[in-house]
């Protein structure tokens, strides 16, 4: 009996051995338009590489690169790495892993943007520690934010325009809301991957005394001296130079559960859509009012007209924040004011004046918040005219702004001239916005586990357990 089961073990042993091998998992199929923006990443990337590697971004026209400050930051590698993640881009991903953890050098004597080293160096390092779990690079990333930390030494707590990286000196008193309060989402998550709170407590202090200072409709301006707390003006508006710290105290609140940035969104979206908002039957603009009197008739100082019905292209990002608060009939109708514009030129032009009909700035930067909010839209309603918005953008896109070797900029969306510029934003928010939204169906990659940051840097809801949240980042 004993040796019939052996003689039985071993012929389920070679049974076993001659069965085919399961096969490893068969990759996604994606869209021949998600295919196609890949394609375009890659020769775009492999364009960086050739003409612009070791600086800061790309100069499409003349093949050559342009440095931020005196010297690069490497701000587009850092930008473009968790595009090449969701991508599915690995080799080229763990080539800037590489160059991250052996070329980066943090001890630089240069002054730089508080603002815009936090969403773009900040936000892609921290990426990319959540896709790496890699120590050197949390190093890099801490050994940042210590140098950053130095800009909010003021006596309201609010951060200076300029940080030097090397001596923690510091300039630039007046700053805009953005830049005054738009810390809390990477600075809570650097607190969270350290254990230390310093860093969240601080740029929370900042949305603090912000706050502390809204009038009484609790509105706030737009422009504010970090060393008095004076308002410098009086505009109150969800524009480029406010609009990232209504994302971030939406943001905060999802990815945190900070009840005092719930509070501050609750009262904030209130007001904006009361005194803000300027709806008819056909649009839903969000303008400029007067802080305290909700008056739209406000003259601007510098210009001497009135500034009421002057809009950037970087608002549209608002109607992704309305609805993932479950206001889609303000974010759907927002979403096709904006939309009517794109399709007036081709492209947005980057301010805007919706009362004269006429662009004040005419300029087209390769901007994504129109993408992103269609593609918020398509995920969370299903909607196909959201799918087919971003496929127009796409092809209008490639129609005026592709190069011989990547995209460029427009100079004015009423000619199409060509400038010679590429932001670093284009790798890091409009591809990937574009290719989410064109592999949606594939549910690869699915908006309800993350979180971006205003870069497009993705963060998984997962990654962060709450009672780790309060303890790391002095929430009890």
């Amino acid at each position: 009996m004993k040796k019939r089961s052996c003689l039985l073990l071993g012929l389920i042993i070679v049974l076993a051995a001659c069965q085919p091998k399961q096969s490893k998992k068969e990759p996604v199929k994606i869209s021949p338009l998600a295919e196609e923006v890949k394609k375009e990443f890659v020769r775009t990337w492999d364009a960086y590489k050739k003409y612009a590697w070791g600086h800061d971004v790309l100069l499409p026209l003349s093949k050559s690169y342009q440095d931020w400050y005196e010297e690069s930051l490497h701000i587009s590698p850092i930008d473009a790495y968790s595009t090449m993640k969701v991508m599915g881009l690995d080799e080229q991903a763990k080539e800037v892993e590489n160059y991250v953890i052996d070329f980066i050098n943090w001890d630089k004597d240069l002054f730089v943007k508080t603002f815009e080293v936090n969403i773009r160096i900040m936000g892609g390092l921290l990426a990319m520690y959540e896709y790496t779990y890699d120590p050197k690079i949390l190093l890099k990333a801490e050994d940042f934010g210590k140098r950053m930390l130095k800009a909010f030494d003021s006596p309201t707590g609010l951060p200076y325009y300029w940080v030097n990286l090397k001596t923690g000196e510091t300039k630039g008193t007046k700053i805009n809301l953005a830049e005054a309060a738009s810390y809390m989402f990477e600075l809570g998550i650097l607190s969270y991957y350290t254990g230390n709170p310093v860093y969240y407590q601080t740029a929370k202090k900042a949305n603090m005394a912000i706050w502390e200072r809204r009038s009484k409709l609790n509105l706030v301006a737009d422009l504010i001296d970090v060393e008095t707390g004076e308002w410098l003006n009086d505009h109150s508006h969800i524009c480029a130079g406010a609009d990232s710290y209504y994302e971030y105290l939406y943001k905060s609140m999802l990815l945190f559960g900070d009840k005092d940035s719930q509070k501050m969104w609750d009262v904030s979206i209130k007001a904006i859509n009361k005194y803000v908002a300027e709806e008819d039957e056909k649009s839903l603009w969000y303008g400029r009012v007067n802080m305290h009197t909700a008056e739209r008739d406000c003259i601007d100082p510098h210009s001497g007209r009135q500034f009421a019905s002057v809009v950037t292209l970087y608002d549209a990002f608002f109607q992704s924040i309305l609805a993932l608060d479950g206001d889609l009939r303000r974010a759907e109708k927002t979403q096709d004011t904006w939309n009517n514009l794109w399709n007036k030129y081709g492209l947005e032009p980057m301010i805007y004046d919706y009362k004269d009909s006429e662009p004040t700035y005419p300029v087209y930067d390769l901007n994504p918040e129109i993408i992103e909010s269609a593609y918020y839209l398509f995920h969370i309603t299903g909607k196909q005219k959201y799918y087919d918005m971003a496929e127009k953008y796409w092809s209008d896109i490639k129609k005026y702004c592709r190069t011989e070797i990547a995209f460029s900029s427009v100079e004015d969306v009423r000619t199409m001239k060509k400038k010679d510029y590429m932001p670093t934003f284009f790798f890091a928010e409009t591809f990937k916005y574009l290719y989410l939204t064109f592999t949606e169906e594939t549910g690869e990659f699915n908006l309800d586990n993350y979180v971006f940051n205003t870069e497009a840097h993705p963060f998984p809801k997962k990654s962060f357990e709450p009672e780790k949240v309060k303890k790391n980042l002095g929430l009890e």
